[in-house]
């Protein structure tokens, strides 16, 4: 893979203890944020999650990509299999990953599976980091299934619906220079409209969807340094 653009999603800090995960810093989600991902879609990281897993002493990590699916779009709207999705752990303090799952995708449409490596200790660590390791996945199997165990890794890649809430055409009124470049909500005016959110607001992304990979391990798998506190954060290269 060529070393073209990182582009570095939403961050957070957890701590983990006693089975309970607590958030200590959180990034909002992250929409359409420049012209550039607005036109190259398939880069786009609109959110990053983590949460208590499904089982005391488990953690769910999700990267979400690809925003506003239309329910048209998104049964032709595949991952990009030329890209490297990354899940990046940091879990000595320093803000450097010291842990990645990679996760990679081959076709398209209802044939395209994917490939999930890690956790490892990352090929080459740092913002430029998007060289694939050279070991073998640790699950690999179709889109939109549960891949895994349920006491080890498992492993979801298809579409789910965006958990996004805003008015988003009220806000391209607020702030006309943050509308976009395509679609319809560029011919809104080019001056401010508005100053405030209607009430009630009207949920513009109901209905959207994006692509979501989910990652759920032990928290054991992650904290192997002996450190409860985690720095998580995701990135999609090319």
């Amino acid at each position: 893979m060529s070393h073209a653009r990182t582009l570095v999603a939403a961050g957070l800090v957890v701590a983990l203890g006693a089975g309970a995960l607590a958030t200590r810093h959180v990034w909002a989600s992250d929409h359409q944020d420049s012209p550039d991902v607005e036109l190259n879609p398939s880069m786009d990281m609109t959110d990053f999650y983590a949460f208590p897993g499904s089982a005391a002493g488990r953690i769910a990590l999700v990267l979400n990509s690809w925003a506003f699916l239309t329910p048209a779009e998104t049964p032709n709207t595949s991952f990009d299999p030329n890209l490297l999705y990354q899940f990046k752990i940091d879990n000595t303090g320093d803000a450097k990953e010291d842990l990645v799952m990679q996760v990679v995708f081959s076709g398209t449409g209802t044939n395209q599976t994917v490939s999930l490596y890690g956790p490892i200790a990352p090929p080459v660590v740092g913002a430029m980091g998007n060289t694939v390791t050279t070991g073998k996945p640790v699950l690999t199997g179709k889109v939109n299934t549960v891949l895994g165990s349920n006491t080890g890794i498992q492993l979801f890649a298809g579409a789910r619906s965006d958990p996004f809430f805003i008015d988003l055409e009220q806000f391209f009124r607020i702030l006309p220079d943050r509308k976009p470049v395509t679609g319809p909500l560029a011919q809104l005016p080019s001056a401010q409209s508005a100053t405030s959110f209607r009430n009630p607001g009207i949920d513009f992304v109901k209905g959207h969807n994006v692509l979501s990979i989910v990652v759920e391990l032990p928290a054991s798998m992650l904290t192997a340094s002996g450190n409860a506190k985690l720095g998580l954060w995701g990135t999609i290269s090319r």
